[in-house]
């Protein structure tokens, strides 16, 4: 029987325990710990005092010249139309005359964000968007201080950019901590500017990892609700140690405000970049040569991976590393540089983090066979994407229609390559008919398309389809995987289903 001493506390579900035998529980590890605990630091306010001054408002201004009056496009009538005196008296009464000659006026227009001091001597973080193709950048301090800025590099790909100030003084600084070692329920605090209002303090957890918005090549995005809001791009958010793990980029909401869903540039993907723009004032990627895609289940039982892994290489660069390597249209590339790759979404992240003219090991699995390739990267240049395949079968003389896997084809003839727009240089059999049911219609094939490959063997008429089929068929396996290719030569890997 409990007495008024023992003073009763409460268990789960409303149960009432006395405290001493609440403790004997809690020494025994029976009862979870207290939710006091669990409601994180009593407060940040200390944490904040000691990291504010290194964060910085960036307004960034552009000045541009605007079209006079005069050269503005107007709807008018074109001369030798009736009314042509009417509007042309109407434009010069006010100003806008064709005789009328004016100066330029300056256009001025100005963005707001947030940054942080990295370096002491000056040297600034923020996002690229923030300053966009700004010519007057000022960096405000907590103080009330305003220095002009210089661009030392920026990156849009991950959206960073590396500024500089001087000052007569060393400035305050934060430094980078593990954004590898934070997990999701950590807690986190991000200072910036919101709304243009300054120095804003929220704080929040990490509520996931490794997102991707599909905002870049390189998405890795740490997921927080700590409050982030337009004006906040750029800030830092900081671990409980006041380290930067994260540079705060953009917020998921319908309103524009925050509904407890934003996004930081991981510290691990920054710091390289940071690095290479401190250092040559641009980024210095590394790059394979390949282009690739996502591999579904349908594609892996396809090609005997045994598991849902790893980047089907669609396309190969000629003059990329990977073609000496002896890489090939069809290998799925599963490990790079001693690192597993999960998902094709891995793959540009590690390849472009790694240095260039670097040898490295590629682990593939070509055939059901694994290999592996040694590859030196070259050098990732803005104009090298979207690469088109090459090498691709001969193509024979036209022969009769056939039909197999839900599709009407045809041999390429000239007659074809008119209807269809297709180029000389794609090679293989032209799909002429959809069949609406079919798992070839559920994968978007299109009349028009030209199909390459049927289990990563070359087709050049339509009796080469149907006998790869059939082969497949007797292997067990239940999908065949196909190479194709667009009217531009464009290729793609699509599973489909053998009926």
């Amino acid at each position: 029987m409990m007495t008024r001493s023992s003073r009763p506390d409460t268990l789960p579900f409303g149960w009432r325990m006395p405290r001493a035998a609440l403790a004997v529980l809690a020494a025994a590890g029976w009862l979870l710990a207290s939710p006091v605990s669990a409601r994180g630091p009593d407060s940040l306010a200390d944490l904040a005092a000691q990291v504010t001054p290194a964060v910085v408002n960036i307004s960034a201004s552009t000045t541009a010249e605007s079209r006079s009056p005069s050269s503005s496009p107007r709807t008018a009538p074109q001369p030798g139309q009736p009314l042509d005196d009417l509007f042309e008296e109407f434009f010069r009464r006010r100003g806008q005359g064709p005789n009328r000659e004016e100066a330029p006026r300056p256009r001025r227009g100005n963005s707001l964000g947030s940054g942080f001091v990295i370096d002491a001597s000056g040297i600034v973080v923020t996002n690229a968007h923030v300053i966009g193709d700004a010519n007057d950048i000022q960096v405000i301090f907590s103080d009330g201080t305003r220095l002009k800025a210089e661009i030392v590099g920026k990156d849009s790909k991950i959206d960073l950019a590396v500024l500089r100030v001087k000052s007569d003084k060393p400035l305050p600084a934060v430094p980078f901590g593990d954004s590898e070692a934070m997990r999701p329920g950590d807690w986190v605090m991000a200072i910036g500017n919101p709304f243009g209002l300054g120095g804003s303090v929220s704080a929040g957890i990490v509520s996931a990892r490794g997102r991707n918005i599909e905002s870049g090549p390189y998405d890795n995005y740490i997921q927080t609700d700590a409050a982030i809001n337009k004006g906040n791009s750029g800030g830092p958010l900081f671990n409980m140690k006041g380290e930067v793990i994260g540079i705060n980029t953009a917020i998921l909401s319908p309103t524009g405000g925050s509904v407890g869903i934003g996004f930081a540039v991981p510290a691990a993907n920054a710091v390289p970049v940071i690095d290479q723009l401190r250092e040559f004032g641009e980024t210095r990627r590394g790059w394979l040569g390949v282009r690739i895609q996502s591999v579904d289940d349908a594609t892996a039982e396809a090609l005997g991976l045994g598991a849902l892994r790893g980047a089907l290489i669609a396309g190969i660069d000629e003059k990329g590393p990977a073609k000496p390597a002896g890489l090939e249209v069809g290998d799925v590339i599963v490990r790079f540089d001693g690192r597993e790759v999960k998902e094709s979404r891995d793959l540009p992240r590690i390849v472009a983090s790694t240095p260039v003219g670097k040898s490295v090991e590629v682990g593939i699995v070509r055939k059901s066979q694994p290999l592996t390739k040694q590859v030196t990267l070259g050098r990732l240049e803005d104009g090298e994407k979207g690469q088109q395949a090459s090498n691709q079968p001969a193509a024979e003389p036209p022969s009769a229609m056939r039909r197999a896997l839900g599709l009407e084809l045809s041999g390429v003839s000239e007659d074809l390559r008119k209807r269809y727009g297709i180029k000389d240089s794609v090679k293989g059999v032209v799909v002429t008919r959809v069949d609406p049911n079919s798992s070839a219609a559920d994968k978007r094939i299109q009349p028009g398309e030209v199909i390459v490959e049927v289990g990563q063997e070359g087709v050049a008429t339509p009796a080469d389809v149907t006998r790869r089929v059939e082969t497949l068929k007797k292997e067990g396996r239940k999908s065949a995987l196909l190479l194709v290719a667009n009217a531009q030569g464009e290729v793609r890997f699509v599973a489909v289903s053998i009926e």
